[in-house]
């Protein structure tokens, strides 16, 4: 499809073949394992030079190839690839790259989940993991070494939301000869061109804004032509897969894609900007906002912003947190997020190698889903005035006892 229309347009019609499928609109849902050929020459004929096996069901479905082809367009890679989850897109990205003897180099803001998979797995394989500074910026160089394969990144860090600046990332790893892989699920195809900036493989849980409706688990890892062969080769190596019926309901979500995020970006600006003037909040992270750290970055790099973001409230009494969290009735508190749905998630105090945490008071992470906003942001109000109560009678309270 040409590449002079709009996203919106993009999303709306790459990879439909309606001829190919009888005239359905949308790409159907293959099941199978099996792959028969007719003749020997068919089947030798289906035989690739990286995979005699390629004719089975493990290796994609129509199902499976439109959904790659959306997406590889929509990021401006080269080819793309889907596996199970958000986290093994991360993983297997990292581990099709990487041997014994290499050193990786990962944001200390970086997806809890893929932290772990870091120190825990990585090192048993004799490959040395080590988190830098996201702030860093062209300053990664200090830490290079020539045995340096892979410089994860993630922008806005998970949870706490730090911007990196990641095309001066990027041209200080190509220097050593580094892969610079980035999870650029906040941001979607939409709003963040990883290829335009440097990256090498972009990674996404297609959990989250793809799918778009909660109903399904898979991830997605898009590649340049240089690191694409291995990419593949190393999913297919693993042996992952992913049923037909999850890769159609992200199809699905494609398609919607442009403006759902629309509406994720406007409300959850329009809700950070109302929690900013709060009393009880200390500081909200979102990088669209004019007054954060990462703003000029974001503004710089990024087309838009997704309805994810952080606040660190003031620090107050477990029994305040569990009045505004009981109080809310728009917000689900749940884990994941990019549904159309609204939640909240109380977080621990983050992990830090490269730099001390400052905030005393408890983080909260937001998503602002598909209802109204005026809404959203008068649920988000009184939970925080029910909150507000309950601290003011403790304190009542210790002022007697006193």
């Amino acid at each position: 499809m040409t590449t002079t229309h709009q996203v919106s347009t993009l999303l709306a019609h790459a990879a439909r073949r309606p001829e190919l499928h009888h005239g359905m609109v949308n790409t159907p849902i293959y099941r199978g394992s099996t792959i028969i050929s007719t003749s020997l020459d068919q089947w030798e004929s289906r035989k690739r030079p990286d995979n005699p096996y390629a004719s089975y069901g493990r290796f994609g479905t129509p199902t499976t190839g439109a959904l790659e082809e959306v997406i590889a367009q929509a990021e401006g890679g080269y080819r793309s690839i889907v596996l199970p989850s958000g986290l093994a897109a991360c993983t297997h990205a990292i581990l099709a790259l990487v041997k014994t003897g290499d050193h990786v180099l990962l944001p200390d803001s970086v997806y809890g989940p893929t932290r772990a998979f870091a120190e825990r797995v990585l090192a048993r394989f004799g490959i040395e993991a080590e988190f830098y500074d996201p702030l860093i910026g062209a300053g990664i160089a200090a830490q290079l070494r020539s045995n340096t394969r892979v410089v994860f990144v993630e922008a806005p860090g998970s949870g706490t939301f730090e911007m990196q600046d990641i095309p001066a990332i990027a041209q200080s790893a190509h220097t050593v000869g580094a892969f610079v892989v980035m999870d650029n699920t906040w941001a979607t195809p939409l709003f963040f061109k990883p290829f335009e900036h440097g990256v090498d493989v972009s990674v996404q849980a297609g959990t989250k804004y793809i799918v778009g409706h909660s109903d399904a688990i898979l991830g997605v890892a898009t590649a340049n032509e240089r690191a694409w062969p291995l990419l593949q080769k190393g999913v297919h190596d693993f042996g992952q897969t992913i049923g037909p019926d999850d890769v159609f309901l992200a199809l699905r979500g494609m398609r919607t894609l442009a403006l759902r995020m629309q509406q994720h970006w406007a409300t959850g600006v329009q809700l950070a900007q109302m929690l900013h003037k709060h009393p009880l909040v200390e500081r909200v992270m979102h990088p669209a906002l004019a007054h954060d750290p990462g703003h000029a970055l974001w503004k710089r790099d990024f087309l838009g912003a997704s309805g994810l973001f952080s606040v660190a409230l003031r620090p107050v009494r477990r029994q305040a947190l569990a009045a505004f969290f009981d109080s809310l009735q728009l917000f689900g508190i749940g884990l994941s997020w990019g549904g159309y749905e609204s939640l909240v998630l109380p977080m621990d105090a983050p992990r830090r190698n490269t730099r001390t945490w400052d905030l005393q008071g408890p983080l909260v992470r937001i998503h602002a889903g598909l209802e109204d906003a005026q809404d959203l942001a008068a649920d988000l109000c009184q939970a925080l005035h029910a909150a507000e109560r309950v601290q003011a009678q403790g304190e009542v309270f210790l002022a007697a006892a006193e």
